[in-house]
């Protein structure tokens, strides 16, 4: 039995260091890096009323959808655009170094067309009324368009002309979709069919209508980040990372010795899951990010203190090393949930209440307290029992206990 946990244990540790070393550098440089981080032009945009289009929920959706294409043509390296309150857009364009040409692509004003197979254009967005996504009777994703008096009129001359062929609907020279006429439609209503979800059907319906009612977009601010002072922030941000991580390692290996060892094992595990999983979100890593990314390996540790402090009690009033620690682990589980429950509400709350900056770092330290508490309860538990059963080191002195150990433990091994 002690060889077989012996195995485990310096088995799954070898591994751990192994996947460490390998991994990190790659996983921390693949993850996309902020505005704050390499530099770049920041523009807030706000929508205004006018006589012909007062600023809706709807428009302001058509218009982030029209900004986001445009500044996709740009070729800029994962930009961003999202809305914030109900009326500004905030545009953030990494590596973007000439804020007046951004600002002049997004200022254009969108062209739809509908074309035939020839190229012709026979109507453009002004024709369009409106565009919905639907589930029609067969149960498929269909966009419903509905066209002004003059653009039905238009819409039935070119569906008569080209029953059989394709018609190109574009935006901006981009081709939307290019659905087959299988007759000729009249009366100014007409659906799309062809798309695989609704969502999808939700999206097309949204660029479509984006043509037919813009929205008056302002400048209300321009801000330029260098990439000198990107890449300051960036190399500062990881020295601080790495002195934290060497800070709580070592701190641990003094106060708690092999249970902190086992802890910061454990803590590499926990920095490659995160970065693992904002890989695989996809997530955009800001200053802020990277603060809710260390604060979480706060609680990380946390959970570890929590569970070595009981484990230490229970060892004086006389369990042997497996039962003091097995039931340390049971003791601190209310504790350490309780603790991290409470934090997730408050992140929970900023997620939904806040944007922008504030949500990234939000999001990573819910993130975290997630992946905290697996390897608190899972992989520092399973690394510690291993080592325990293996009967290796039986004097509690070298588990963190500095207190006068009972004359009756002082000899007992781990596996009673």
């Amino acid at each position: 039995m002690r060889t077989r946990n012996m195995i485990k244990f310096f088995g799954a540790v070898i591994i751990i260091l192994a996947a460490f070393v390998t991994f990190i550098y790659p996983l921390a440089n693949s993850i996309k890096q902020g505005l704050d981080l390499q530099g770049g032009t920041h523009i807030v945009l706000e929508a205004v009323d006018t006589p012909d289009a007062p600023v809706t929920e709807d428009s302001l959706n058509r218009a982030v959808t029209i900004v986001e294409r445009r500044i996709n043509e740009m070729g800029l390296t994962e930009p961003l655009v999202q809305k914030e309150g109900a009326r500004r857009i905030i545009v953030e364009l990494p590596g973007e170094k000439n804020p007046e040409k951004a600002i002049e692509t997004i200022g254009k004003t969108a062209v739809m067309e509908f074309k035939d197979e020839s190229g012709t254009t026979r109507l453009t967005g002004s024709d369009l009324k409106n565009a919905k996504e639907q589930i029609d009777q067969g149960h498929k994703n269909v966009v419903a368009i509905e066209f002004t008096d003059e653009g039905a009129k238009k819409f039935a001359d070119l569906t008569a002309s080209n029953v059989g062929h394709k018609i190109a609907i574009t935006l901006d020279g981009q081709v939307l979709t290019d659905p087959v006429v299988n007759e000729p439609i009249t009366g100014g209503k007409a659906v799309i069919t062809g798309s695989r979800t609704l969502e999808d059907a939700k999206n097309l319906a949204i660029l479509l209508r984006s043509g037919a009612l813009p929205v008056k977009l302002q400048v209300m601010e321009v801000r330029t980040i260098g990439p000198s002072l990107g890449q300051d922030s960036k190399i500062k941000s990881e020295k601080a990372f790495a002195v934290g991580i060497v800070l709580i390692m070592v701190f641990l290996i003094i106060i708690y010795r092999i249970s902190g060892l086992v802890a910061n094992i454990a803590l590499l595990v926990y920095i490659l899951i995160l970065l693992s999983i904002l890989k695989y979100l996809d997530a955009t890593l800001t200053l802020p990010g990277i603060a809710g990314v260390i604060l979480s390996m706060g609680f990380a540790v946390d959970a570890n203190i929590l569970i070595f402090e009981r484990f230490k009690e229970e060892v004086l009033i006389g369990k042997s090393l497996r039962t003091s620690m097995e039931a340390g682990f049971k003791r601190a589980f209310n504790t350490i949930l309780d603790a991290n429950v409470s934090v997730m509400i408050a992140a929970i709350v900023l997620i939904v209440m806040g944007s922008g900056t504030v949500k990234g770092f939000a999001v990573n330290l819910a993130l975290g307290i997630i992946v905290s508490m697996f390897t608190a309860i899972v992989v520092s538990r399973s690394l510690l029992t291993w080592f325990i059963n293996t009967g290796l080191v039986t004097n509690p002195w070298f588990y963190g206990l500095n207190r006068k150990v009972p004359e009756h433990m002082k000899n007992k091994g781990g596996l009673k």
